[in-house]
């Protein structure tokens, strides 16, 4: 998505301009965006009392979980609405962000609302944009231009956040360092290679033979990535006092078999057990459906999840949201 329908905000970064209706073009048709007053894509205004007999949820996560690519209707949050009775779903995701700054907006927007659980969904490219400082989006005429964001690091084991407040406008790129150019995200590894290789149709095959890796991160306990991603994670839910359920969302390279899995699900098996967070790994119950479905998961050329992907995430995570949910109600 690119930041047309998007406002500076000065600890995200960003957020969706508030109450904003737009139509957004996509290779789908098209899909209708709906923010509420509070600039996150919502049908729900954020109220800060719960309503009698409603249980409510709040929503982490970044364009999977805000819905890139459908309607807000379509998207896994609105579904589990409509799987789990009297449920509220307050969606704080927000396209393009890490999970540093989904905690940000945690921190910042979340404040005095009442809930039952918080659902921190972590696309698990995630782990990259944790350790960019700056980030590639696409200008209203398509061009590349670079934003930087807030972004935490370690010291002697603790978070330390950093600009904030990021600039408000973009940066040239060739007025960068090269050390600087170094930490922008730009949405994945080995560009050139990926861009020839699909236009070849060969990606699949090619992943499959080389044995790709796409988050490499992943694979040692103490790579400085994860290390980061983990000690944001913790934080975040060690200080939470409900109940929290933590959902990694699998590339599609995970869920179409042509990548490994184990080392990303092994990181957060870890995390869940150091902090007692309610893991909810969705994998294994997508690689249930047929192939040929789970090819209909994502788009033909964006990779964000389709209302039938997001019909599978919300099928899914249903069943452990209505348990945690069921362990939150007041006995008599």
């Amino acid at each position: 998505m690119s930041r047309q329908i998007l406002e500076y905000h000065e600890t995200i970064g960003y957020r969706f301009i508030p109450n904003i209706k737009a139509r957004v073009l996509h290779e789908s048709g098209g899909y209708l965006v709906r923010a509420n007053g509070s600039g996150f894509r919502c049908n729900h205004e954020f109220i800060a009392e719960r309503r009698p007999g409603w249980r409510r949820v709040l929503l982490f996560g970044d364009s999977f979980s805000a819905g890139d690519g459908v309607s807000n209707e379509k998207r896994y949050g609105d579904l589990l609405e409509t799987l789990i009775p009297n449920l509220q779903v307050y969606n704080f995701a927000l396209p393009g962000t890490g999970t540093d700054q989904q905690y940000l907006a945690y921190r910042e927007c979340a404040a005095g609302i009442e809930h039952d659980a918080l659902l921190t969904s972590v696309l698990v490219e995630n782990i990259r944009r944790v350790v960019a400082r700056y980030r590639m989006y696409s200008d209203d005429k398509g061009q590349a231009v670079v934003y930087a964001k807030p972004y935490f690091e370690l010291e002697n084991g603790a978070l330390k956040l950093r600009n904030v407040q990021p600039a408000r406008d973009p940066i040239p790129i060739a007025q960068m360092e090269k050390h600087e150019q170094e930490l922008i995200y730009r949405g994945g590894r080995f560009q050139p290679l990926r861009k020839l290789v699909s236009a070849l149709g060969l990606r699949e095959i090619t992943q499959r033979l080389s044995g790709y890796q796409p988050l490499p991160e992943y694979d040692r306990a103490d790579s400085p990535a994860w290390l980061l991603m983990r000690a944001i994670l913790q934080e975040w839910t060690r200080a939470h006092s409900k109940p929290v359920i933590v959902m990694p969302i699998p590339l599609h390279q995970y869920v179409e078999q042509t990548a490994s899995p184990t080392a990303y699900q092994q990181r957060f098996r870890e995390l869940a057990t150091a902090t007692g967070v309610a893991l909810h790994d969705p994998l294994p119950d997508l690689l249930r459906y047929p192939a040929e479905q789970r090819r209909r998961f994502r788009f033909a050329k964006d990779v964000h999840p389709t209302p039938e992907g997001h019909a599978a995430l919300a099928a899914s995570l249903a069943p452990v949201l209505k348990s945690v949910l069921a362990g939150t109600e007041e006995r008599p």
